[in-house]
C-alpha cells in the first residue's frame, strides 16, 4: 500500500513517475480522439491501423541499422510506425471507395496483410546480431521499463497536439459522425474529415504504442468512450468526459504497475478503463442497468396502481397480487380490499381522466394529440386549459365513486 501510494502521489521513483504522467496524457488523448471514431460506428477502423503499425516499427528498425545507428530511437520508430499505418489507412480507404468490398472487408484485409508483414519482419529482426536486444516485441503489448525523458517528450507533444485537432475539429467531426449528407450539403468534404478522424487516430495510435502496445491501444480509443456514453447524451461532453476517463485509467494503470514491478503497465491501463467501463454499466444514474431498472420498476408500479384504482372506481375484483401490495402500502385500501376515503378520491380522479381521454378522441380528430394517450400522461400536458374546459362541459359535473371492492 506504501509504494501504491507513493506512486499515485508521484514519488515512486523517475521513472515510475514519467511512466504515469505519460500514462495520463496518452489516455486523454485516446479518450477524446476515439470519441468520433466511435459515433461514426469505424470502431474496427483503429484496429486497422494499429495493427498496420507494426512493419513500420520493423522497416524503421532496419533503416537505422543500415544507417549506422542502434535502431532503438523511439522518435525514429514512431516515423516509421506512422508511414505504414498511413499508408494502410490510405488503402483501405481506397479499397472501400474503389472497390465493391464493404468497409469491414477493407478492414480485414489491411489489419490482416500489414500485421503479416510485421510478423515476418519482427522475425527477421530477431536474427540479426543488433535485433536482439532491440526490444522490439515490446510494441506488441507496451513496454515501459525503458522509457526516456525524451520518450515522454514525444508522448505528450503528441498527446497534446492531438487533443488541440480534436477541438479544432469537433464542429465538422461532430456534424459528420451524426449525419454526413447533411454534412456535405452544409459545404463540408466528408473525405477530408474522415480521413482528418482516422489520421488523429493513427497519431495516437502511434504514440500509445510505446505504453500500451498496438493490440490494447484499441481498448484505450474504445472503451473510454464507450464509458462516456453512460453519462451524458450531448456529444460535446462525450469527448471530455471520455478524455477524463482515459487520462485517469492511465494515470491508475501506471502508478499500480509502478508499485507491482511485476504487473505489465500497458494491460494494467486497459483494465483501469475496463473497470470504468463496468461501474458505468451498472451504476450510471441515467443509462445504466441499475438506473434502467429503477425506472421499470417505477413504471410498473404507476401502470399498477392506475389499474388498481381503475378496478376500483369500476367496483371489479383486483386479483393481480402486486397491485393489492401496492394499493395497500399506499394507503389506497384496507387489508380486506376496502377503499379508504383517500383511495376512492384518487379513483374517481383516474377514471375521470379516463373518460375526459375518451371525450377527447371523440372531439378531436388529431391522432398527433390524442394519439399520446398512455394512460399515464396527465391530459393537462396535452390540451389547453380552455380544452380541457370544454371536455369537462361536455362531461357534465364530476362523479364520486361510494364503496369498495
Amino acid at each position: 500500500m506504501t509504494g501504491l501510494l507513493a506512486a499515485l502521489t508521484l514519488q515512486a521513483g523517475y521513472n515510475a513517475t514519467l511512466v504515469t504522467l505519460g500514462a495520463a496524457l496518452l489516455g486523454l488523448a485516446a479518450g477524446a480522439t476515439g470519441t468520433f471514431l466511435f459515433l461514426r460506428k469505424r470502431a474496427l477502423v483503429a484496429d486497422a491501423v494499429a495493427h498496420a503499425t507494426l512493419p513500420g516499427v520493423g522497416l524503421a528498425f532496419l533503416a537505422m541499422v543500415a544507417l549506422g545507428g542502434d535502431g532503438r530511437s523511439l522518435p525514429g520508430l514512431l516515423i516509421g510506425s506512422a508511414v505504414t499505418a498511413g499508408l494502410g489507412l490510405l488503402v483501405m480507404e481506397w479499397i472501400a471507395r474503389r472497390t465493391r468490398l464493404a468497409e469491414d472487408a477493407a478492414i480485414g484485409a489491411v489489419l490482416g496483410s500489414f500485421f503479416g508483414l510485421g510478423v515476418v519482419l519482427l522475425t527477421v529482426i530477431q536474427t540479426m546480431s543488433a535485433g536482439r536486444q532491440a526490444g522490439l516485441e515490446g510494441f506488441l503489448l507496451g513496454s515501459t521499463a525503458g522509457m526516456l525523458f525524451q520518450d515522454g517528450l514525444v508522448i505528450a507533444a503528441g498527446g497534446t497536439a492531438a487533443v488541440l485537432a480534436t477541438w479544432l475539429l469537433r464542429r465538422p467531426m461532430t456534424l459528420v459522425a451524426f449525419d454526413p449528407g447533411y454534412a456535405a450539403a452544409l459545404g463540408y468534404d466528408v473525405r477530408r474529415i474522415d480521413l482528418a478522424m482516422m489520421g488523429l487516430v493513427m497519431a495516437v495510435t502511434v504514440i500509445g504504442l510505446k505504453v500500451v502496445g498496438l493490440i490494447l491501444i484499441v481498448a484505450m480509443l474504445i472503451i473510454p468512450t464507450v464509458t462516456a456514453r453512460f453519462w451524458t447524451q450531448r456529444a460535446g461532453r462525450v469527448v471530455w468526459i471520455a478524455g477524463a476517463i482515459g487520462g485517469l485509467s492511465g494515470y491508475l494503470g501506471a502508478a499500480i504497475s509502478a508499485s507491482a514491478p511485476a504487473l505489465p503497465t500497458g494491460p494494467i491501463i486497459v483494465l483501469m478503463a475496463a473497470g470504468a467501463f463496468v461501474l458505468s454499466l451498472f451504476f450510471a444514474p441515467v443509462r445504466g442497468v441499475l438506473a434502467s431498472a429503477l425506472r421499470h420498476r417505477r413504471f410498473q408500479a404507476r401502470v399498477h396502481r392506475r389499474q388498481g384504482l381503475l378496478a376500483l372506481a369500476r367496483h371489479d375484483p383486483i386479483r393481480e397480487p402486486f397491485t393489492l401490495r401496492l394499493l395497500r402500502r399506499e394507503g389506497l385500501i384496507r387489508p380486506d380490499g376496502v377503499a379508504t376515503d383517500r383511495g376512492r378520491a384518487q379513483a374517481a380522479r383516474v377514471l375521470r381522466e379516463e373518460r375526459r381521454w375518451a371525450e377527447a378522441r371523440s372531439l378531436h380528430q388529431d391522432t398527433g394529440l390524442t394519439g399520446r394517450y398512455d394512460g399515464l400522461t396527465p391530459i393537462e400536458e396535452v390540451f389547453t386549459p380552455d380544452e380541457i374546459a370544454e371536455i369537462d362541459r361536455r362531461l357534465g359535473r364530476p362523479f364520486a365513486v361510494p364503496g369498495g371492492v
